[in-house]
């Protein structure tokens, strides 16, 4: 069955990884893992902090990593530098595992320049490419608004939403890149997802680490308008 196949793990900096780094706690920033146990692949969404501590959950639990997912190109979610601090990222992971890292067409440029890699080390997409890994689709959803190429991942009944949505809040609009039009439009295409999804952000937030779209919807103030 589809259930007994399909891999999830969330996993927050500082607690599941980075244990002992500052920084990564202060940012708790939620990296994923989504899989297909029967074929032993997964990718994970947005590596940064420890790397290596993120391959090794996933190899722990028998997984193989077959590539990356960005959410978008902000150093905390891919690596590069912030506030003065190096966080380690994408590159690092490139030097363990040889793997496709999948980012949204907008979000090449911004994420060469941030996280040290190069264009033929990622493989661009068009809003709503799906990235199959085994039996798992998982759907690309473009929301730019926080930056120009932010995208949310759709995959069984999950919506895994980096930094376009928390579960209170959304993603902050005057950073470069951002345009807060295009996030406004953004959160009009999430208002209309299904309310049994469960939305899980790109840093806890909030008390609860996931929530269903249909409470999102009634409780987070960007939806009140």
């Amino acid at each position: 069955m589809e259930d007994d196949r399909f891999y999830f793990r969330q996993l927050l900096s500082g607690r599941d990884f980075a244990v002992g780094d500052n920084f990564a706690t202060q940012m708790v920033n939620f990296s994923y893992a989504i899989g297909d146990r029967s074929t032993g692949e997964c990718v994970l969404v947005d590596p940064a902090w420890a790397v290596r501590d993120l391959i090794g959950v996933v190899e722990a639990d028998g997984m193989s990593l077959v590539g990356v997912l960005a959410t978008h190109y902000h150093a905390d979610h891919v690596g590069g530098s912030i506030m003065g601090h190096h966080i380690e990222g994408v590159a690092a992971l490139l030097e363990h595992v040889d793997c496709p890292i999948h980012v949204q067409e907008a979000e090449v440029p911004w994420l060469e320049r941030t996280a040290g890699v190069t264009q033929s080390q990622l493989v661009s997409h068009q809003p709503g490419d799906v990235v199959s890994v085994g039996a798992i689709d998982i759907t690309l959803v473009h929301t730019p608004g926080h930056t120009p190429g932010s995208q949310c991942f759709l995959v069984h009944d999950r919506l895994v939403a980096g930094d376009t949505l928390f579960l209170d809040g959304c993603g902050r609009t005057d950073l470069p890149g951002s345009d807060p039009q295009a996030m406004m439009e953004s959160l009009r295409m999430l208002s209309t997802i299904d309310d049994n999804i469960v939305l899980f952000p790109g840093h806890q937030y909030s008390p609860a680490p996931c929530a269903p779209m249909g409470l999102v919807k009634q409780t987070n103030f960007v939806f009140q308008h």
